[in-house]
């Protein structure tokens, strides 16, 4: 599957090597390759929150949920207590 890098409109092709990283929630990256040039990309780790759809569109919330979720509790956690 290609998606392309959310932060920039004329990003190249990001092709995803693990489909299943992408669908599991609990997963904040997946390994993908990046197609600029001519010359095969070395595959390295693209975090799915920066990633979407070559059509713009973004990712299906159940893909990012639960790393959602975690990171703000961890946020939340590390916040000091008023007191």
């Amino acid at each position: 599957m290609f998606l392309t890098i959310q932060l920039d409109d004329d990003s190249p092709l990001v092709e995803v090597l693990d489909l299943t990283q992408l669908f599991d929630p609990f997963e904040a990256q997946v390994l993908g390759r990046l197609h600029a040039g001519e010359e095969l990309q070395d595959p390295q780790p693209w975090p799915k929150a920066e990633l979407r759809f070559p059509s713009g569109e973004a990712l299906p919330g159940c893909w990012l949920k639960a790393v959602q979720a975690v990171e703000e509790g961890m946020e939340h956690a590390q916040e000091p207590v008023a007191g």
